[in-house]
């Protein structure tokens, strides 16, 4: 009666907690948690579970399994690209809000929360303000005018309706990068400093005092070598670190989680020591754009079982790594994926030679993969209802035994 006991209680929490689609439970009908969806799942631990979303598939009438998929198995959302800088402000001072502002919509209707993406980051700019820097119409004092008054449009047109901001995004070099010593990269480092990492944490919480506040970056899962030149993770620690020290209001650490099968990654233990220590500073965590890509070959896309199960299994690995690692950190708040299905992901236009795909939890037909229940299955064993104390088996009798009662 006990694990029932439990079952029902998990039940009763789901749906005090406003999970979308959380069905009672009773003793003889205990709720099915292979049956629940990866929101229902994450909401027992307090762990927002969500996707980066295309808005064109979104919008696409003919396809709406994707827009059903969303609603239903996640409970935070990501803009794609609709909150890129050269997507809202296209023409200098004019901005073009209603793609995000329909994503947000989108949210409310379905209770579920936003991360923005992004504020200040290298790429997707607006060619009027790379021109007008390369040309020199645009000068240093006005180019930190510019951002400041980007960021201050941006946040407060969101304000109150965004829940975790990426402020900041990939400013840091790799080691295989030239200098191959670690250092602030791309066109904000090279024409501000390294000053405006925190002069873009200051306008933000200006521009919105209640939103959580971001860095996040690529390849830095867990910490490396211990030689802090080549050791990105260990880079950004200190960064986070010195902007902490400074009175820099900075909130958490976004782990973007983009990973690929073919490479020496991360186990569980490891990325969790990464995030205990981001946490030991006072901030929280959270995987920001997960995803899991293969190098592909003829055999792959020919349906060769010998070449799809090996990455199918490396996938699952991988997520589960950073899944597990996610639920053993109490500040680690959401684990978004980078695209929910092969059919909408990014990695196959990006990654063309060699080819790479077969990235997300779910394929082209939106069926699941051994990913998607992976994560399921992390999130329903990783305690209580579904993981209950032993219960310790007692010596059977062989003569003289009393019936038992």
């Amino acid at each position: 009666m006990q694990l029932k006991r439990w079952l029902t209680v998990g039940a009763v929490v789901l749906v005090a907690g406003g999970v979308a689609g959380a069905a009672p439970a009773t003793a003889s009908h205990p709720v099915d948690p292979s049956q629940q969806t990866l929101r229902q799942l994450g909401a027992r631990h307090d762990l927002y579970i969500g996707t980066a979303v295309d808005m064109a598939a979104l919008a696409d009438t003919a396809d709406p399994q994707y827009r059903e998929i969303v609603s239903r198995e996640f409970s935070t959302v990501t803009a794609e690209n609709v909150m890129k800088w050269e997507t809202l402000e296209p023409t200098r001072g004019t901005y073009n809000f209603g793609p995000a502002d329909e994503l947000i919509a989108f949210a409310k209707r379905n209770n579920q929360k936003v991360r923005g993406h992004v504020l200040v980051w290298q790429n997707q700019l607006p060619s009027w303000l790379t021109t007008g820097v390369d040309n020199g119409t645009i000068s240093t004092d006005e180019l930190r005018d510019i951002l400041r008054n980007h960021i201050t449009t941006v946040v407060k047109h969101f304000k109150g309706r965004i829940w975790q901001w990426d402020v900041v995004n990939e400013a840091v070099s790799d080691p295989w990068d030239s200098p191959p010593t670690l250092h602030y990269k791309g066109f904000w480092a090279q024409h501000l400093g390294d000053g405006y990492v925190a002069d873009a944490f200051r306008w933000a919480r200006a521009a919105d005092p209640k939103a959580l506040l971001f860095y996040n970056d690529y390849n830095i899962e867990a910490f490396g070598s211990g030689d802090p030149a080549n050791d990105k993770t260990q880079f950004v620690y200190d960064m986070a670190k010195g902007l902490l020290r400074a009175g820099v209001p900075i909130d958490g650490i976004g782990s973007q989680g983009h990973l690929g099968t073919q490479y020496g990654n991360y186990d569980t233990l490891q990325v969790a020591a990464a995030l205990k220590k981001f946490s030991g500073l006072g901030l929280a965590t959270a995987f920001t754009e997960v995803d899991v890509r293969s190098q592909l070959t003829p055999g792959v896309q020919a349906g060769d079982s010998n070449e799809i199960n090996p990455r199918l299994q490396a996938s699952a690995a991988n997520y589960s790594v950073l899944l597990q690692a996610c639920l053993a950190d109490r500040h680690c708040l959401s684990f978004t994926v980078w695209g929910f299905t092969d059919k909408h992901s990014w990695v196959p236009g990006w990654f063309s030679d060699p080819p790479e795909g077969m990235a997300t939890i779910m394929d082209e037909n939106y069926q699941p993969k051994r990913a998607y229940n992976e994560m399921k299955a992390d999130l329903i064993y990783s305690g209580p209802p579904y993981v209950l104390p032993r219960v310790p088996a007692s010596r059977r009798c062989r003569t003289g035994c009393s019936p038992r009662p």
